[in-house]
């Protein structure tokens, strides 16, 4: 029977862009397909420890039981506003501006605080997305990691920073006790090592020295015989 072909599926959560990442494996890795799934926050940590995926992009905090975690980068937290709204107007606001608004939270706010500032809502949105439609109709604001606002980007809608609050952090999971040969392929690459770096591809077997050989001797040259007296 032959072995499976190799393959390395890479789940990531919304608003994370692992678009530069998979071009830079197929420029590294052509042999090996690269399959993306997309998840929910929420499913993001199991699904590496199910197997269903061999590492996942996802926001911390989150539960790393049993996971390897590396930072990636931070984001910047924005608050989103209807366009006309005061917000619109300033560069970047503080949780305080918000002291008198209503702020969404839904259940799957990927911000670590209880609850943002402002006034609560009667009801915590489901999703982010229906949090996104009921800032457009007029009901409240959200505050979210930037990249969402421009996951759920609406006309009607901008965003602007909030200063002083919690910031999402995206990182790289994987299984403690399976970082294969193809998972450092991928650490290699989110960490912008170059092609040449000894991590993330085979070491080079040992040569075996070559045995120096003795420098040639040069002959003694022959001393002529003395001549005889006669």
């Amino acid at each position: 029977m032959t072995s499976p072909a190799p393959s390395f599926t890479l789940a990531y959560v919304p608003g994370v862009q692992p678009g530069k990442w998979v071009r830079k494996w197929e420029e590294r890795v052509p042999a090996v397909p690269l399959s993306l799934v997309g998840v929910t926050p929420a499913d993001a940590a199991d699904l590496v420890r199910e197997r269903a995926a061999d590492a996942v992009l996802l926001r911390l905090p989150t539960d790393r039981t049993g996971l390897h975690a590396i930072p990636l980068y931070t984001e910047t937290t924005v608050v989103v506003v209807p366009k006309d709204h005061f917000v619109a107007a300033a560069d970047e606001v503080t949780p305080d501006d918000l002291a008198d608004e209503i702020l969404l939270h839904p259940l799957d706010d990927t911000l670590d605080w209880e609850r943002p500032p402002g006034r609560p809502a009667l009801e915590r949105p489901a999703t982010t997305a229906d949090a996104i439609e009921l800032v457009a109709a007029g009901v409240g604001l959200l505050v979210v990691p930037q990249s969402l606002a421009r996951l759920h980007h609406r006309r009607d809608l901008t965003y602007r920073p909030v200063t002083d609050t919690p910031q999402s952090r995206v990182a790289l999971s994987w299984l403690e006790d399976e970082t294969t040969d193809l998972m450092e392929q991928f650490i290699g690459i989110v960490r912008g090592r170059t092609v040449n770096s000894t991590r993330g591809r085979p070491p080079t077997p040992p040569q075996p020295k070559k045995r120096k050989q003795p420098p040639a001797r040069k002959p003694v040259p022959r001393r002529g015989r003395p001549r005889r007296r006669s």
